[in-house]
């Protein structure tokens, strides 16, 4: 049985996937926003190994969870699954970051390098990861005008790369990102087309299943299927110049050969 960390696990697709992997019989480890969202959690806390609170917009409150997480112990997995979606305006972090890019892709970064290192990684992407583009000069959204949709597309293409840069930098860990269709959640809305179950169940199979065709790195995956991920997510310079960008923006390394 695993050890799995999952952010963003009072609803939606989260708390789907905590509920299977404990259902399984792994130990999870739950996270919320804040106390009072994690009272959202009382049916399932009880039989959870532990909950971690924290705000991913904030750099400070995201090496709080680091810090609690790594207090409970070293995670066999850990599923980076909080996120959010249309943003009505740019915002601007306790340190003056897009609160999109905060949440889906510095908060992410963050973790990545300061949680003890896992044996699996699952990043959330999205099939919306196409329409990023692969500029990174206004990565933080301080020139542009705001676009909610594109500043949505753009973290999920930046997700998507991490991991792929993940797994090529840490060949020892399974990194792979999921796109989980677009689900009838409180994110995707009560009319999304695709299947709610498939939605979860591919990040839980990639971050606890034995079997040969999960254990493996670099994926981007829908529905348990590998499919083709934009060009970008691939392109060793595109990766390293964004990792470079990520620590440019968040004053943590990820990877020490980067420099």
């Amino acid at each position: 049985m695993s050890r799995i960390f999952i952010t963003g696990s009072t609803d939606g697709l989260g708390l789907a996937a905590a509920r299977t992997l404990m259902n399984e019989g792994h130990d999870v480890v739950l996270h919320a926003r804040s106390r009072e969202r994690a009272s959202a959690l009382a049916e399932i806390s009880p039989a959870a190994l532990g909950i971690v609170i924290g705000d991913l917009a904030s750099a400070t409150e995201t090496r709080s969870i680091v810090e609690q997480v790594n207090a409970i112990g070293r995670m066999d997995a850990v599923i980076h699954n909080a996120g959010i979606y249309l943003e009505r305006s740019r915002g601007e972090t306790p340190e003056g970051h897009a609160k999109t890019l905060a949440v889906n892709v510095l908060a992410p970064y963050l973790l990545t390098a300061w949680i003890t290192r896992p044996d699996r990684l699952v990043y959330l992407s999205s099939g919306m990861h196409r329409s990023g583009g692969s500029t990174l000069e206004d990565i933080d959204w301080k020139k542009r005008p705001w676009s909610a949709s594109q500043a949505y597309s753009e973290s999920k293409l930046y997700i998507a790369t991490l991991a792929a840069a993940v797994a090529r930098h840490w060949p020892d860990v399974l990194s792979n990102a999921v796109d989980p269709g677009w689900v009838p959640t409180k994110m995707g809305g009560a009319g999304a087309p695709d299947d709610l179950e498939m939605g979860h169940l591919t990040q839980t199979w990639l971050a606890a299943s034995d079997a040969e065709a999960a254990k493996v790195s670099g994926g981007y995956w829908y529905h348990r299927q590998r499919r083709e991920a934009a060009a970008e997510v691939g392109d060793v310079a595109f990766q390293d110049a964004l990792v470079g960008r990520l620590g440019e923006l968040t004053g943590a390394r990820l990877f020490a050969e980067c420099g």
